[in-house]
């Protein structure tokens, strides 16, 4: 159901997560974030990191806005991601170091930063049925709700990517994991949409990332299967988006560079959600055409037009350049504009990231003028508001 770009084209928003201050010490380390909010040092600096985003996104001019991911801890390489649900689950144990045998780590050991990525991942087993979760991403979307008006987008990792990362001592079945964590978390997105959170957005289907693997032991279509059993029921109460990219734990590519979309698209466009987002802006674009051909016209298509894995900050020409190429065969009123991943895996900083939304905007205006469709308005990029005098 189109709620946040129902009529609308080319709005902006990033995929989530946003650079964690350095004053931001505090962490759940397993805690509910309902207890954390009751610890007045987590919830003063919680609630002053979500104030910090909402300023950043407002001076950006972000038509979507996100609460960066800030109820995740400071793990190395964005490992909270992961842990925050793992943490929150039943019959999950406690996490133990172990680097899992996957596909992009083969050639990889000691003196390759993904060695030391996953490393510090910490996997743990699952020992017992999961038939529960606590996120409590109401919680996350209330506390940032009432900071601004603008539609605020939450976001958490699927279970397929999960199913990929855990050890598994109970099921002996893979895909029966895979169910049981998809029907866990879906009863949390319908906890979120009954919050009244405008946009729930899924975090990775595991499709575009075994699609061409031959040893592959869940097929594509039980993977389509269950992305939409973890989001059934949810399009009546709310915007669902999916995202999809190619990795971002410390900022690093999982795949090569290469690597496309193309096989995957079939079953994407299986999946029961309103908006899919997909990498572009680190391969400028390669999959553009397979991607307006092969996703349905009832669903809308994000793109990433900025990078979370580089420190140059785009020019706004560079993103409209993008977004002229997107729309040779994505019509404007299905496209919506992004990054390729979040900024907050320990990636980038919050100068770079605010700039890198900046940029976004400006791009999108200039695109939006060429088209005959509303600005923006961006204060950062409002010269009477420099503090530096203009000649």
């Amino acid at each position: 159901m189109f709620t946040a770009t129902k009529n609308k084209s080319l709005l902006t928003t990033t995929t989530g997560a946003l650079p964690r201050p350095s004053w931001y010490t505090a962490n759940l380390r397993g805690l509910p974030l309902s207890q954390g909010f009751s610890q007045l040092a987590y919830r003063e600096q919680h609630f002053d990191c979500l104030a910090c985003n909402v300023a950043a996104q407002h001076r950006a001019g972000m038509d979507i806005f996100v609460d960066g991911d800030a109820r995740l801890d400071d793990d190395v390489a964005g490992r909270g991601w992961v842990s925050y649900a793992t943490e929150r689950m039943s019959g999950i144990g406690a996490p133990r170091v172990e680097v899992p045998p996957a596909g992009f780590m083969k050639d990889k050991g000691p003196g390759d930063i993904m060695f030391e990525v996953i490393e510090t991942r910490m996997t743990p087993p699952v020992d017992g049925k999961i038939d529960k979760a606590w996120l409590e991403l109401d919680r996350a979307y209330k506390a940032i709700a009432p900071m601004t008006d603008r539609p605020v987008k939450i976001g958490s990792i699927s279970a397929q990517i999960l199913a990929l990362m855990l050890t598994d001592r109970h099921y002996n079945d893979r895909l029966e994991l895979l169910f049981d964590m998809s029907v866990a978390l879906n009863r949390e997105y319908h906890a979120l949409a009954d919050a009244g959170a405008p946009i729930v957005q899924v975090e990775e289907p595991a499709i575009h990332q075994i699609i061409n693997l031959p040893d592959a032991t869940i097929k594509p279509d039980k993977w389509v299967e269950a992305f939409n059993a973890e989001v059934k029921g949810l399009r009546g109460k709310t915007e669902v988006w999916c995202h999809t990219c190619w990795g971002s734990p410390a900022a690093q590519r999982v795949a090569s560079r290469d690597q496309s979309y193309k096989n995957a698209l079939p079953y994407f466009d299986q999946l029961d959600v309103d908006v899919i987002t997909f990498e572009a802006a680190f391969n400028r674009g390669m999959d553009f055409e397979a991607i307006g051909k092969g996703i349905s016209k009832d669903k809308k298509i994000a793109i990433g037009v900025i990078s979370h894995r580089t420190l140059q900050v785009e020019r706004p020409e560079e993103v409209a350049e993008l977004i002229r190429l997107a729309l040779k065969w994505i019509e404007p009123e299905r496209l919506m504009l992004s990054s390729d991943c979040g900024f907050g895996r320990q990636g980038i900083s919050r100068m770079h990231a605010l700039y890198k939304m900046v940029a976004m905007s400006r791009g999108a205006n200039i695109v939006r003028k060429e088209l005959g469709l509303p600005e923006t308005y961006i204060p950062a990029a409002d010269p009477k508001l420099s503090m530096v005098p203009l000649a």
